[in-house]
């Protein structure tokens, strides 16, 4: 019974990985080498669930070489992988890259798996076995080893990751990360039982977890790629575009103040408009005092009195602003929504679309739809 499940899970994933790949090399966004390594990694994968469903339902070919010719399509997870990571934090040219060397590896070990199936016979299958170990345990070092060098480049070598935080966090893998070494450590407890007890049925937990794993990151990275891809495409029209698009606030009249203030007000909406300092997701009022070398109380309370809104939502009425401008454009269609809301100053979808609301009683979907 618990064979069968692991096996439906295996097939499904292979399925799943598929479609995928699908479904993301036929969508209407480019493919580029970032989605193309990405897709590559959920396409081995998928490809070593199916041959190992394959051999779990004890399916054989008639001919002793078809039938011992295991093709280690798993060598090529981690190799896809990294080349992935270092396409899409745009630091490939930094560091070095083992596709090359992955390659090689790849052919060396399908012509050594090939001269050896010619050279054994049934009697001898014991060969093949003790071969499939070793390879095994050189994929694994080698794995170990690009994996160590994802962990160096994430958590280590924040100076070569200073283009890729100003669009993502990259929080998802740092977390991606850390559950990969666990998945890793299954991996190396399976080899040890395996040549214990020659069992393949202890690579099941591995499948499942570096399945579900690696179905996850394939799913959230190419929704990440798409949505940094955008934002760097939309960083450029902002600044293009910031004469046409930034709009600026109704002004108001005199409210007991003085000319000067209110003068004084107009020279600081027309700074934030023109720098578009809007735009900045960590703007905050005391670092705008600081840049216009005023106190925060005193600008709090020329925004509060002349724009009829506190700090907060002065500044994102402006966020809100532009982005309808965008919205409503036709030569922004192709651009996530969520992408344009955080070129827009708001740090998440949740905000802006709670902002978006706001201002304007439509969710910026509605919003779009209805212009």
């Amino acid at each position: 019974m618990g064979s069968n499940f692991f096996n439906f899970l295996l097939i499904a994933g292979a399925i799943q990985g598929f479609i995928f790949n699908s479904v993301t090399l036929l969508s209407k966004k480019k493919v580029d080498k970032v989605i193309i390594f990405l897709n590559l990694t959920v396409f081995f994968l998928s490809l070593n669930n199916l041959q190992a469903w394959l051999i779990a339902k004890e399916f054989r070919f008639d001919i002793f070489f078809l039938r011992q010719f295991l093709v280690p399509w798993y060598m090529f997870i981690m190799p896809m992988f990294y080349m992935f990571l270092i396409h899409y934090l745009k630091i490939q040219d930094k560091v070095k890259g083992f596709l090359t060397f992955a390659i090689v590896l790849f052919v060396i070990e399908l012509i050594s798996r090939t001269i050896l199936i010619m050279n054994t016979t049934e009697a001898e299958v014991s060969l093949i076995k003790s071969y499939t170990s070793i390879e095994e345990i050189v994929n694994a070092g080698f794995s170990i080893f690009l994996f160590y060098k994802c962990l160096e480049i994430v958590f280590k070598k924040g100076k070569l990751l200073d283009f890729i935080v100003s669009y993502d966090d990259i929080k998802w893998l740092k977390l991606f990360l850390i559950l990969g070494g666990f998945v890793l450590s299954f991996w190396i407890l399976a080899i040890v039982l395996n040549n214990f007890f020659d069992d393949f049925r202890v690579y099941y937990p591995l499948r499942l977890a570096t399945s579900i794993l690696l179905y996850w990151i394939g799913y959230q990275g190419f929704f990440r790629y798409t949505l940094v891809h955008d934002r760097i495409l939309l960083r450029g029209k902002l600044a293009e575009l910031k004469p046409e698009t930034a709009q600026k606030p109704v002004q108001q009249t005199e409210n007991g103040l003085s000319e000067k203030h209110q003068q004084e007000f107009e020279s600081i909406a027309n700074y934030i408009i023109a720098e578009q300092r809007f735009l900045d997701a960590k703007l905050g009022l005391d670092q705008l005092s600081d840049e216009l070398e005023i106190s925060a109380g005193h600008l709090s309370k020329l925004i509060n009195t002349y724009s009829e809104y506190n700090f907060s939502d002065y500044i994102n009425s402006l966020r809100v602003s532009q982005a309808k401008a965008l919205l409503k454009d036709d030569d922004f269609d192709n651009y996530t929504i969520v992408a344009i809301g955080l070129e827009c100053g708001f740090n998440s979808r949740s905000t802006f679309y709670t902002a978006f609301k706001k201002f304007t009683d439509l969710t910026p979907s509605e919003y779009r739809k209805a212009n």
